[in-house]
């Protein structure tokens, strides 16, 4: 049977980040993922935005480290040549309501340790985007857009330099603990193997509650109730009206169907919030004139007919559609009492800009 000092479960950007971190730290890793490649969920369907930290309560695991991430995160990409751009965001107010929004946002950025954003006027915010909307808004110069395939494969090729060793169309069967090991049945292409390491980490995003009741024995009261929220996206044609990324005032579940860019300059918006309880990736059709609406909120000459389905993600979030604010859910023994197991629960946003330093948070808690 063959011996792991550590395995990964999950290859998302947070689990291909921590693979990274533990390859740096011991010398054998397994990173094994259900999918035929990487990223496939979560991590490949988002806004690919790296957030400057704004919104979260402080002393939150999400402010902490996606102030710290974002910095890791610009480094990385300089270091191995990540497609990255610092297009800057503006997070625009509509009247005076909204304002009173705006001025929390701020304030709670000051408690984040976030401060570089700079008031805008609705003269000065219209000469950094003509074509918008807004009473008054907050411009955040470190908030910027990446290649997240690219980032992706970055951390996978750092990885496999460390030896580590990647495998997918693997589903993970069970765990059970045997002395001071725990042991693995995978199934990978019809065939059952088995292996042995003395540290898990579950980063199995949306399937980590799945992963979590797999393991032998594990107090069922100390796995939580994991919500999927779906998030539409609708690409906008032609030239892009905007240079930098524009975001309306936060709403109750997400940061409202914004603006943003890709690396290629291509202008999209959203996403909204949809609970679902399937993974399923469709956009009804009537979704063009929900969107259509609240972008004109900000983006008076939206065409209609520019707006085009372009795809769909889902988030693992810990908040059900009527709860607020939920942290990013690091488990460990401390909690459910299996040393060298890790669970990572409710990882949504803004996991990608975090992930370098959730790798670092997490071989830390080991």
């Amino acid at each position: 049977m063959e011996r792991f000092d550590a395995v990964i479960i999950g290859a998302g950007v947070v689990g291909l980040a921590i693979a990274r971190e533990l390859s740096q730290r011991f010398k054998h890793v397994l990173l094994i993922e259900k999918n035929t490649s990487f990223g496939e969920e979560t991590s490949s369907r988002n806004s690919e935005v790296i957030h400057a930290g704004i919104y979260y309560p402080e002393d939150s695991l999400k402010a902490k480290l996606c102030v710290e991430g974002k910095h890791l995160l610009y480094e990385h990409c300089d270091r191995f040549c990540v497609p990255v751009k610092r297009v800057g965001k503006l997070l625009v107010a509509t009247g005076k309501n909204e304002e009173a929004v705006l001025a929390k946002v701020w304030q709670q950025a000051r408690k984040n340790n976030v401060d570089d954003l700079a008031w805008q006027t609705a003269n000065q915010a219209k000469q950094l985007e003509p074509n918008i909307r807004a009473t008054k808004a907050l411009l955040s110069p470190s908030t910027g857009i990446i290649d997240t395939h690219q980032f992706m494969q970055s951390l996978l090729f750092d990885f496999e330099k460390n030896d580590g060793i990647y495998v997918a169309c693997t589903n993970l069967l069970a765990i059970e603990r045997v002395n001071e090991n725990y042991q693995l049945a995978l199934r990978s292409v019809n065939e059952i193997t088995h292996v042995l390491a003395p540290v898990i980490i579950n980063s199995a995003g949306l399937h980590a509650t799945d992963v979590a009741s797999n393991i032998v024995n594990f107090p069922i009261n100390k796995i939580p109730e994991i919500h999927w929220c779906r998030g539409h996206y609708f690409s906008y044609s032609g030239k892009s009206p905007f240079s930098r990324l524009v975001y309306p005032v936060p709403q109750h579940h997400g940061l409202g169907i914004h603006a943003s860019l890709d690396i290629a300059g291509q202008l999209k918006f959203g996403p909204d919030t949809e609970y679902v309880s399937a993974l399923s990736y469709t956009i009804a059709p009537n979704l063009q004139e929900k969107f259509y609406h609240a972008i004109k909120e900000y983006f008076p000459a939206v065409i209609r007919s520019k707006l085009q389905p372009s795809y769909a993600g889902i988030r693992p979030k810990l908040q059900s559609e009527h709860q607020g604010f939920k942290d990013f859910y690091v488990q460990t023994s401390a909690i459910h009492g299996f040393p060298g197991v890790v669970n990572l629960f409710g990882i949504d946003s803004p996991g990608l800009t975090s992930s370098l330093a959730l790798a670092k948070y997490v071989a830390k808690a080991l």
